[in-house]
This record gives C-alpha cells, structure tokens and sequence, in this order.
C-alpha cells in the first residue's frame, strides 16, 4: 500500500498578513522540496474534502465554530487574538484542513493507504474545545482521531505530538478520555505555558528545557513514550507533526534535525505495526523555517513511505 499526501489549494488562501510566520510558503516550501527529492512519484495525492459542521461539533461545540464563521471577513484581515487573524480565505482553508484528516482516516482505516501526510494549513492543536489561539482554529488531529472512534468504531488510539509547542488544545479536548492516549515532547517553560500542571492520567507529557538537542529528545521518547504507547497498544495513531524543534527554527530554543525525525517516525512505525495494522495519520502542524521544515517533513515522508 502506498503513502497517501493530502493537501488543498485552498490552504494557499488563508494569510494572516505580511511577516506572519504561519504562511502559505510553507506548504509551497513542503511541494517543492517533495518534488526535487523525486517523492511525489511514490505517493498518492488527494483532494482535502470540506469537513462537513457534523464531523467538527463532535470536537467543538456548534456556537463557537458559528463564531468561527461568522468572524471571517470578506476582504482584510479580523484578529481573534495578537497571534491568530482571519483573512477571507481562512474559513475555507480551516475546512479543508479539518477534512484533510477526515480524509486521511478513512484512507487508512479503509486500508487504501497504510499511512498519509497531511500537507494543510491553518494548523490544528492549540485550538482548544471553543478557543482559537496560537494559529489555529479547528483541532484537526482531535477532528481526525474522533472521526476514527466514532465513525470507524476504533476503540483506542494515540496522538502524538513533537511539535516545539505544546498541544493545549488536544489536551483540553482529550483529557480523561479513556479511549485517547496523549503523547508529547515540548520545550518548556514556553507558549502556550501549559502542560505540566497535574495532566490528565492519558496525558503522557514530557517537558524539555530550551537548549535540549537529539539526545534529550529520544530518551523522552524511548523511556516514557514507547512503553506507554505500548501499554496502551493503539489501534491507529495520529501524529500532529510539527518540526518548529528544529535547530534552523528560529521561533524556538530546540535543537532537532532530519535523523531525529526520521527516528521518531521509525519509532511509531513500530508501535503502530504492532497494535494498529500500520495505520498512521499525520498531520502538519508548526515549522517556520522555511528549508527546514521542508527538509524534515519529506524525510518525515520518507519513513512513511519506506523509502
């Protein structure tokens, strides 16, 4: 089975204005470095579908994606908070986004594909339960992961997240249920200052310090998070891939590079070959240096595809 690569022009479209670093460079920086390292031979390239208001209110209630709507403006650029502005485009684009995941799910589960990359913007996981903040809008990883537990029948799955940040709103949704285990890596103290705070018994949550390079970083995840994502033996697993802990990312103190990517998606490979027949869903979430982040993320692709 091949690698499916989920995108949409529409992502393009939201721009929350000059200098902003989540812009839509970035995916053009992921299509093009896709194309020189010959990869986009070996995938199979989808559509991003609109999420339907059905699949987005099992996350987030009704009013606040109405909130969401009817922000939107028609030209300009509306703020929700310093860091998080809507654009005529950016109604759309969270669509997309959300339904890229749903799209990705369904490949998997269905056993169309073994695995996807979602290539989509707005990113997802700091958009709490009925909150925007830190970029985004709509959860795209809880969409995707509820998506797979309540239209699939799935009874567990795992979201993992090596974004630089900590995926407050993935918490905030997940926390206490039983059916969703939590794991994370995350440079602190730094935004969204959150996740060390009594987490919930699913949150399996690792706090580094600012300056922590490979070493650090794969011991928390082959001491903490592989025997708990073991124990709890997944039946698929979602990654909300951010690659801001790059060492070339200058929005963070982190120092990641390709090979480490590359090991925690050999790493999940495993555990998801054990547990969850292979089933992967991955989805884009920070990275703002440009080469870099399109670097890690076709090396992320790579391990996907065992290429």
């Amino acid at each position: 089975m091949t690698t499916a690569f989920i995108t949409h022009r529409d992502c393009w479209l939201h721009d929350m204005g000059a200098h902003h670093p989540e812009c839509p460079e970035r995916l053009s920086a992921i299509s093009d470095r896709l194309i020189a390292a010959g990869l986009d031979l070996y995938l199979a390239f989808h559509d991003a579908p609109l999420a339907t208001l059905e699949q987005i209110v099992r996350v987030h209630p009704a009013e606040y994606v109405r909130h969401i709507r009817e922000n939107a403006p028609q030209s300009g650029i509306v703020h929700l908070d310093p860091d998080t502005a809507m654009s005529a485009g950016t109604w759309q684009a969270a669509l997309r986004s959300a339904g890229a995941g749903i799209l990705a799910t369904d490949l998997v589960i269905g056993g169309e594909a073994e695995n996807a990359f979602c290539s989509v913007r707005p990113p997802g996981h700091h958009a709490e339960r009925a909150k925007a903040m830190g970029f985004c809008f709509f959860n795209n990883i809880a969409i995707a992961a509820t998506h797979a537990l309540e239209e699939h029948g799935l009874q567990r799955v795992a979201v993992v997240d090596f974004d630089v940040h900590h995926g407050n709103g993935t918490e905030d949704i997940f926390a206490n249920d039983p059916r969703v285990l939590m794991a994370s890596t995350f440079q602190h103290p730094f935004y969204p200052y959150s996740g060390t705070e009594s987490p919930a018994s699913n949150m399996v949550n690792v706090p580094v310090p600012a300056g922590t390079r490979s070493d650090g970083f794969r011991e928390a995840v082959a001491e903490v998070w592989l025997p708990a994502l073991r124990s709890f033996a997944p039946e698929a697993i979602f990654i909300s891939a951010g690659f801001d802990a790059h060492y070339e990312d200058d929005m963070a103190s982190l120092g990641l590079v390709e090979s480490d990517y590359a090991w925690v998606t050999q790493q999940l490979k495993a555990v998801a070959a054990e547990s969850a027949q292979g089933r992967i869903v991955s989805m884009l979430e920070g990275g703002y240096a440009l080469s870099a982040l399109a670097r890690s993320v076709t090396t992320h692709i790579k391990v996907l595809a065992d290429l």
